[in-house]
Formats: structure tokens, C-alpha cells, sequence
């Protein structure tokens, strides 16, 4: 019955453990909730009194929101105090009774059933071996160990059973105290919080709380409206905008602008990334003044790409791909080549970044000085599109070489109050004349101002002189002189007398292409030799075109735009037959344009001067060659007379040889007669046999 009991004891002391875990584990979830809730209080309290000390990027100086949150601060700094007040009570009054009754009571139940096994089995084993003791052998010293410790553990194991016993009753009045204390202290804290709070929550900060409950709804009813009308504001704007959505919307509905002296955007820039490979790298550009630059994604700020003052910007074909633009620095070290989404950013890049570098953006209004300037090309002379007779005109001559003009220009490009020195408009340019905007392929036209062979027509030309199977010829030229050059454009003119014949058709093509939105240019490369003025292609050194020196009669720069350039080209043929016509040529350099007319001029002076020392080289030859003709005759007179003299003396040797012989003769015959007188007839007669 005592064992039945006990088990009865134990199960129960084991419930009321595993309850009184629970309990503690959740009152230390209240007493830790507390604990942070007070943190957190505090920390609220001192993040309102920082407020004003932040510095808001949107938000500028609000007195009334700063004293607010400041006010509002100040009470939960008061609560803040009182939820540690809570906390520190909680601690006492509720976790202390739990925590002494889990830690103690119950650990003193569970050490004392340990003890009270360890006693059982201890008295369990000392009866095993005092019933094993013999009657036959009996053995008092062993008999009284046996006997000492049946009583010692006897003895031991009832007196643990008591403590034990006497526990597991008190366990029971224990566990009434270990709930109810906790949970009197629990309520009495909570009590003494909510006095402290009644106390501290006067009628003023009730007050107060309804004052800003009441901005606050106002506040949000603001932000209602705001919302409303962002609402019907993003649904105008998706209709407004549906045709924007197109990568490439159409030019007629959205024109491009014309007159921008800032524009930004994304572009797709080339990277080469070898000897013929590329990549293109998506990019946000923008103008900054005369700067062009860049931002990648993620970056802080933009970077500079190019300085575009005084730079080139034309339409090129890359790869295959739309809407491509290249821009070369002013000095022609540096260029990029961009690619627009659409042909009306295409349009907008190209013309901004024209304005930019004619450096309107420096100017009080810029927008209407470029406004002021596009309207000056459109109210130019604008020429006929149709150039099929243009280049059946143009055929070989060779002329006699004329003074060349070398002069710059006084006035500016496309204005109205320039003052042509002393020709008319119509007397240097007709208003009919057709203009050229691109290069005619020597393949299939004649060339002007040269003679069209099978040899030489597409010839690939080095231009630094190497040689390959032929000879170059322009290889025993001093000069070999090399410029990056776009061609603008030509068309035939009445005159080459003035520089102002430059000037005209400068201004007569710039505006021509303004008004008909032709951006693309032709690069090349423009060789200047003593013999000839050459434009080559710069990947394939072709020789596009070749001009004749002693046909290129006028040249000149702008005096402003350094990059324009122009020669006047004399040639056989045109409209009205057995006439010279002159073709005035426009280009575009990288600032080189004063560079390139005084190489044309230095070109013009050696070839001079080589044509000088050609005639008196051939002078000197012919001289020489009189001279060599006159020894020739001297010689020859004199062999002749040495001829003479020789036969005159073997003559007179001969006349001497004659005149002995002859004497001896005379001898013989004489004593031959002696000797006939002396030997008679037949003496005679045998000395005729003889």
C-alpha cells in the first residue's frame, strides 16, 4: 500500500513539474515582453527628441512638427519610466516565487526520491546477504557485518522514506502557494502601472491627443485628394502618351527640334573590343555646356566623353545597324560613334550637338539665336535635288596654271548682313544650280579634271608613297601631304576670280542641307601632292576623286568656322559645250581647313618652281645638245681635214716612189743599149727573149 501510494505521490509531484515549466516559460515571456517594450519605449522616446536633428532631403524646417514630436517624446519618455517601474515589479513579485519554487521545492523532490531509491536498494542487498548466511558454519564475525548492516541500512532508508514522505505532503501546500503568489504579484504591478499611468495622462495631453487626431485626419484627407488627382493626372498622361510608346514614333506627328542647345537621353555607345570586333553598351548621355557626358547605371554622377566645341558630328553606317552618328573632337584625336533609338532622336542628337558647337549655348537666349540661325538657312537659296547631269559635265582638261586666290572669309556663314565685296549673289552662283551631297564612285563616272584609264580607275593608292608591283604616280612628289576631310558637297559656279565664290556656296550647301535633313557626310582622306589633289577611302584606299593642281584655281577657309574649307575646280565641258565650267568642292575638317589651303598653296608653289626647274633643266639640255652637235661637226671637220693631210702624204710618198723607179728604169735601158751595141744580132735578139 505504501509503494501504491508513493507511486501515486510521485506521478503527481511530476505533473505539477511539468505544469510549473510551462507556467514559468510563459511568465518569462511577459516578464522579457516587458522588458523589451521598455526598451523600445526609450528608444522611441530618443528617436523623437533626434528628429530635429535629421536633415531630410525633401523635408525643410517645421517648427510645429518638431515641438510636436518633441511633446510627444516627453510622454513616452514618462511611460518609458513606468514600463521599467512595471518591469522591475514584475521581477520581484511574480518571476522571483515561481523561479525559488521551480529551482528549489522541485529539485529537493526529485534529489530526495534518488536518495530514498539508492537506500532501497542499498537495504534490498544487505537482506539478500544476511538470508544467505549459513546454520551449519556459523561465523560470528561475519554474522555480526551482516547484522551491522541490515540495521545501518534499515535504519538509512527509513529515515529517507520520511524526509521523502514528509516533502511529497508539503509539495502539495507548496504548489497552492507557487501559482497564486506569482499571479498576485502579476496583478499588483499591473495595477500600480495603470495608477502611475492614470496619473501621468492628465487632461491637457487628452487635450492634446485629440488636437493632433484631428490634423491628422485633415492630413489624411489632403493626401486623398493629392492621390485623386495623381490618379487622373496618369490616366491623362497613358492616353496622351500611347503613341510615345513607340520605340520610333512617326516624324510627321512628333517633328524633331531643331533649335535645342541641350539634350539628354539614352544612347547606345560602340566599344571596339579588338583588331574587328565590338560591343554596344547602353547609356544615359547628356550636354553640359560644350562638355558631352555620360552616367552608366548605379553611378553617382556623370563622366566627361568629349569636349564637343568647335567639334564635327555627321551620319555614318556601323554595322549593320539605324540611326548611327559619329562625333569627332575639334582636333580629330578623339570620336565616338553613338546610335539613337528613333530618327527623331537621330535628328535631335545631330542638330543640338551642331548648335553646341558653333557654340550657341554661350549666347543670352540660345534657343532663339538657334532658332534665329536655322530660320537664316531656311530662308536661303534652295537648290534643285536633281544632280543626274551633274557630273556628265565634268570631263578631263588641262589647263595652263592660273594664279591661285588664297584669302579668308570676313563675314559669317548663313547671316544675313554679309556683304559680298564686289560680285552679286546671282553673278557668282545661279539660283537653279544643282547641288551634290555625296561622292560619285570613280568606278562609274569620269573623273573630273582627269584622263579615265583601265589601269588607273579604282586603283588602290598609298598614301605615303610605298610601292607595291607599279609605280605610284605621285611617288617622286615632295609633298605627301595627309587630312581627315568630309565632303559637304559641290556645285558648279559662274566665277573663280573672288573668294567670295567660296563663301556663297559654303552657304548655299549648309543651308541646302538643312532644309532637305541631309546629316550624312562622306569621310575621307584628302592627299595633297605637287601633282594632284587626291580623295581617298579610308578602308579601302581607293581613290575616289582626283583633282588636277593646275585646274584648282581658287581656294579658301571661312574665317570664323575654321573647319570649312573650299577649292574652285576649272574644267573642260558643261552645259554649254566648248567651255571651261568651274565646280566649287566643300568639305569639313577636324580645324584644319587653314592647314589644308596652305598645303594646297605650298603644293602650288613646288610644282611652280619644279615647272621653272624643268624648263631650265630642258634649256640647259638643249643647249647642251647644240653644243654637243657643234663639237660633233668640229670633230668631224677635223678628221675630215686629218683624212686629207694622210692621203696628200701617201700621195707625195708615192710620187717619190714613182720618180725612182723611173730613174732606175733609165739606167737599165741605158747600159742595156751598151751592152746591145756590144754583143751584136744575135746578142740582141737573145736579149729580147729575155
Amino acid at each position: 500500500q505504501t509503494r501504491s501510494l508513493l507511486g501515486v505521490f510521485e506521478e503527481d509531484a511530476a505533473a505539477i513539474s511539468n505544469y510549473i515549466n510551462q507556467l514559468f516559460q510563459a511568465m518569462h515571456r511577459i516578464y522579457d515582453a516587458q522588458n523589451e517594450l521598455s526598451a523600445a519605449t526609450h528608444l522611441t522616446s530618443k528617436l523623437l527628441k533626434e528628429y530635429e536633428k535629421q536633415r531630410f532631403p525633401l523635408g525643410g524646417d517645421d517648427e510645429v512638427m518638431t515641438s510636436t514630436l518633441q511633446q510627444f517624446a516627453k510622454v513616452i519618455d514618462e511611460l518609458s519610466s513606468c514600463h521599467a517601474v512595471l518591469s522591475t515589479q514584475l521581477a520581484d513579485a511574480m518571476m522571483f516565487p515561481i523561479t525559488q519554487f521551480k529551482e528549489r521545492d522541485l529539485k529537493e523532490i526529485l534529489t530526495l526520491k534518488e536518495v530514498f531509491q539508492i537506500a532501497s536498494n542499498d537495504h534490498d542487498a544487505a537482506i539478500t546477504r544476511y538470508s544467505r548466511l549459513s546454520k551449519r558454519r556459523e561465523n560470528e564475525k561475519i554474522k555480526a557485518e551482516v547484522t551491522e548492516d541490515v540495521y545501518t541500512s534499515r535504519k538509512k532508508q527509513h529515515q529517507t522514506m520520511m524526509h521523502y514522505f514528509c516533502a511529497l505532503n508539503t509539495l502539495q501546500y507548496k504548489k497552492k502557494i507557487s501559482l497564486l503568489e506569482p499571479l498576485l504579484g502579476y496583478m499588483q504591478a499591473q495595477i500600480s502601472f495603470f495608477k502611475m499611468g492614470s496619473e501621468n495622462l492628465t487632461e491637457q495631453l487628452e487635450e492634446f491627443l485629440t488636437n493632433i487626431g484631428t490634423s491628422v485626419q485633415n492630413v489624411r484627407r489632403e493626401m486623398d485628394c493629392e492621390v485623386e488627382n495623381m490618379q487622373q493626372t496618369i490616366e491623362d498622361l497613358e492616353v496622351a502618351s500611347d503613341p510615345l510608346y513607340l520605340p520610333d514614333p512617326d516624324p510627321t506627328k512628333f517633328p524633331a527640334h531643331r533649335n535645342l542647345t541641350r539634350k539628354a537621353g539614352y544612347l547606345n555607345a560602340r566599344n571596339k573590343t579588338g583588331l574587328v570586333s565590338s560591343s554596344w553598351e547602353r547609356q544615359f548621355y547628356f550636354t553640359q555646356g560644350g562638355n558631352l557626358m555620360s552616367q552608366a547605371r548605379g553611378d553617382v554622377a556623370g563622366g566627361l566623353v568629349m569636349d564637343i566645341d568647335n567639334c564635327s558630328v555627321m551620319a555614318v553606317d556601323c554595322e549593320d545597324r539605324r540611326y548611327c552618328f559619329q562625333i569627332t573632337s575639334f582636333d580629330g584625336k578623339k570620336s565616338s560613334i553613338l546610335q539613337a533609338e528613333s530618327k527623331k532622336d537621330y535628328e535631335e542628337w545631330i542638330c543640338t550637338i551642331n548648335n553646341i558647337s558653333k557654340q550657341i549655348y554661350l549666347s543670352e537666349n540660345p534657343e532663339e539665336m538657334a532658332a534665329r540661325v536655322n530660320q537664316s538657312a531656311l530662308e536661303a537659296v534652295t537648290p534643285s535635288p536633281s544632280f543626274q547631269q551633274r557630273h556628265e559635265s565634268m570631263r578631263p582638261a588641262v589647263q595652263s596654271r592660273p594664279p591661285a586666290a588664297r584669302t579668308s572669309s570676313t563675314g559669317s556663314l548663313g547671316s544675313d548682313s554679309a556683304a559680298l565685296s564686289a560680285l552679286s549673289l546671282d553673278s557668282l552662283v545661279a539660283p537653279d544650280t544643282p547641288i551634290q551631297f555625296d561622292i560619285i564612285s570613280p568606278v562609274s563616272e569620269d573623273l573630273p579634271g582627269q584622263t579615265k584609264s583601265s589601269g588607273q580607275s579604282g586603283r588602290r593608292t598609298n598614301p605615303f608613297g610605298e610601292s607595291g608591283g607599279s609605280k605610284p604616280e605621285t611617288e617622286d612628289s615632295i609633298l605627301h601631304q595627309l587630312f581627315i576631310v568630309r565632303f559637304l558637297g559641290s556645285m558648279e559656279v559662274k566665277s573663280d576670280e573672288s573668294p567670295d565664290v567660296v563663301y556663297e556656296t559654303m552657304r548655299q550647301i549648309l543651308a541646302a542641307r538643312a532644309i532637305h535633313n541631309v546629316f550624312r557626310m562622306t569621310e575621307s582622306h584628302l592627299l595633297v601632292t605637287c601633282d594632284c589633289l587626291k580623295l581617298i577611302d579610308p578602308q579601302t584606299q581607293v581613290t575616289r576623286l582626283r583633282f588636277p593642281l593646275p585646274n584648282v584655281v581658287l581656294y579658301a577657309t571661312h574665317q570664323e568656322n575654321k573647319r570649312l574649307f573650299g577649292f574652285v575646280l576649272r574644267t573642260s565641258g558643261g552645259r554649254v559645250e566648248s567651255r571651261q565650267t568651274s565646280i566649287c568642292y566643300i568639305f569639313e575638317s577636324n580645324n584644319e581647313g587653314e592647314k589644308i589651303c596652305d598645303s594646297v598653296g605650298l603644293a602650288k608653289q613646288i610644282a611652280f618652281h619644279a615647272e621653272l626647274d624643268r624648263k631650265a633643266s630642258e634649256k640647259q639640255k638643249e643647249i647642251d645638245r647644240v653644243k654637243e652637235k657643234q663639237q660633233k661637226e668640229l670633230n668631224k671637220q677635223k678628221q675630215i681635214e686629218k683624212d686629207l693631210e694622210e692621203q696628200s702624204r701617201l700621195i707625195a710618198a708615192s710620187s717619190r716612189s714613182n720618180q725612182s723607179s723611173a730613174e732606175g728604169q733609165f739606167v737599165v735601158l741605158s747600159s742595156s743599149q751598151s751592152e746591145d751595141s756590144d754583143l751584136g744580132e744575135d746578142g740582141k735578139k737573145k736579149r729580147e727573149s729575155e
